[in-house]
C-alpha cells in the first residue's frame, strides 16, 4: 500500500509544482508523477537534515519542503526531457 501512497503524493506534488512554475511544462503525466515522487524524497531528506521530519501534529514544514523539492525537480527535469526528446527549440547557436 506504500507504493500507492507514493504514486498519489507524487501526482499531487507534481501537478502542484507544474501549477506553481510559470509557462508550460511539456512533460507527460507519468513523468510528472515521477518528478513529484523524487521531489517528495528530496524534501523529506532536507526535512530530516534540519530536524523537522517528525513533529507533533501536521508536519507543515516537511510538506512545504516536499513541494519545494517537486518544484525544483520539475524545473530542472522539464528542459532535460525536452532536450532528450529533441524538442528544445533554440538550443543550437547560430553560426
Amino acid at each position: 500500500m506504500g507504493w500507492l501512497w507514493a504514486i498519489l503524493v507524487g501526482l499531487v506534488l507534481g501537478v502542484l509544482a507544474r501549477a506553481v512554475l510559470p509557462g508550460k511544462q511539456a512533460i507527460p503525466l507519468w513523468l510528472t508523477v515521477i518528478f513529484g515522487i523524487l521531489g517528495s524524497i528530496l524534501g523529506n531528506a532536507v526535512a530530516s537534515g534540519i530536524g523537522v521530519d517528525d513533529t507533533k501534529g501536521i508536519d507543515w514544514i516537511r510538506h512545504l519542503l516536499q513541494l519545494a523539492g517537486a518544484v525544483l525537480v520539475v524545473a530542472l527535469g522539464t528542459p532535460l526531457w525536452a532536450t532528450l526528446r529533441g524538442k528544445n527549440k533554440g538550443a543550437r547557436a547560430r553560426p
